[in-house]
């Protein structure tokens, strides 16, 4: 695997709302768009959240789960963790140092400081790849998410499975989110392609593109991938699941 530069702890944002919820401060995630636009999210605890309390397209999506895992941006480790309970063999990565010591700190065996960028495992490494609490977003654009799902191809076994959650962008009727998307396809980027960063505190994470596909959309971004959808867990809102399997041409 390739060696990843850490980040600095004035970059890991993340990790230190992550980290100053698991030391008992009640916080909540801000979220920056390149547009000025500001989001307060839920409180972090939903990084600690157990399987009870998941939403019904995780708790779905885990029944697709089988043998050797790669957690993807695995955060304080909820999905990895409930997964280890279950007997699977599970590598939780995530590219904020902190968030890696609050998972080795809760008891996940298999941990590691990677992004997602630098993944280099080597071939047959994995059976089952999720991206959990949207994580499909990591991928960040339509050219890096093919790269990388070329990649993921290669790391994985015969009859391996992605389990990706996302938001459908087009279901909003916020006039922002609305406008940003208009400019995005200007921009000739992807409507759903955000531009954003994670505050707390003093600290900011860098920019980086987040990325959330329509089904047609991930449908299209798959093509040349050898990955095929091959289910949808939709829920009320714009979040979904995509399970999607692995083809060879």
């Amino acid at each position: 695997m390739s060696k990843t530069r850490t980040l600095k702890p004035e970059h890991d944002a993340f990790g230190q709302e992550i980290w100053a919820y698991y030391k008992g401060k009640e916080i909540c995630e801000i979220v920056e768009r390149d547009d000025g636009y500001f989001s307060a999210h839920q409180n972090p605890k939903v990084y600690f959240s157990e399987f009870k309390d998941w939403p019904f397209i995780e708790q779905k999506a885990m029944e697709y789960v089988k043998g050797r895992v790669l957690d993807v941006g695995c955060g304080a480790g909820r999905h990895s963790l409930y997964l280890q309970e279950k007997g699977f063999d599970v590598l939780g990565i995530d590219s904020s140092p902190l968030a890696v010591k609050v998972c080795e700190l809760r008891g996940l065996k298999k941990v590691k400081v990677t992004s997602v960028q630098n993944i280099n495992f080597k071939p047959n490494s994995f059976d089952t790849i999720i991206m959990m609490g949207c994580n499909f977003g990591l991928l960040g654009n339509l050219e890096t998410a093919r790269r990388l799902l070329k990649r993921f191809h290669r790391i994985t076994s015969e009859n391996a499975i992605m389990i990706a959650e996302t938001r459908d962008p087009y279901k909003t009727d916020n006039p922002s989110h609305l406008e940003y998307q208009k400019l995005n396809r200007k921009r000739g980027r992807m409507s759903g392609q955000i531009r954003i960063r994670v505050r707390f505190e003093k600290t900011a994470t860098k920019w980086f593109d987040w990325l959330m596909v329509s089904h047609e959309e991930m449908q299209e971004l798959l093509k040349g991938t050898e990955w095929i959808v091959s289910e949808f867990i939709d829920s009320e809102d714009s979040s979904y699941v995509a399970i999607i399997r692995k083809t060879f041409s």
